[in-house]
């Protein structure tokens, strides 16, 4: 399997694990100092556990199903119909991936910028 091909099979089983809580395999593909940021809430998530604490507890019965996943080398970005009961919205998260393949940064974008809900300010960075 080329790069391009694991960098998008990658983000396919992020996605799922993250559907399926399984949060070990999910774990599984982040290094340890991975970096999640959302820029609508100017939030920055640093490190593995931390990021592995904040997708545990967010709030609501959310689920996640990919449309598209775009890959180039150790990039990739991902289409994600994002649903929380019956809201659906629309995420684009880009991915940076490590030498060893390892996920070392998350972007995720949201269609309209919000105030993040309280309870996690222990685990980001607003900016």
């Amino acid at each position: 399997m080329d790069e391009t091909s694991r960098t998008r099979e990658s983000v396919r089983v992020y996605v799922d694990s993250a559907e399926q809580r399984d949060w070990q395999r999910f774990s599984d593909l982040l290094a340890d100092d991975v970096v999640y940021e959302m820029p609508q809430t100017r939030e920055r998530i640093r490190g593995r556990s931390a990021f592995l604490q904040f997708n545990r507890e967010y709030p609501g019965d959310w689920h996640l199903e990919v449309r598209r996943i775009v890959a180039d080398g150790r990039h990739a970005a991902a289409w994600i119909d994002a649903r929380v009961g019956a809201e659906h919205q629309d995420a684009c998260v880009w991915f940076e991936f490590s030498d060893d393949g390892l996920i070392i940064r998350i972007v995720d974008y949201w269609p309209e910028p919000y105030d993040p809900p309280s309870g996690r300010e222990h685990l980001v960075d607003r900016w």
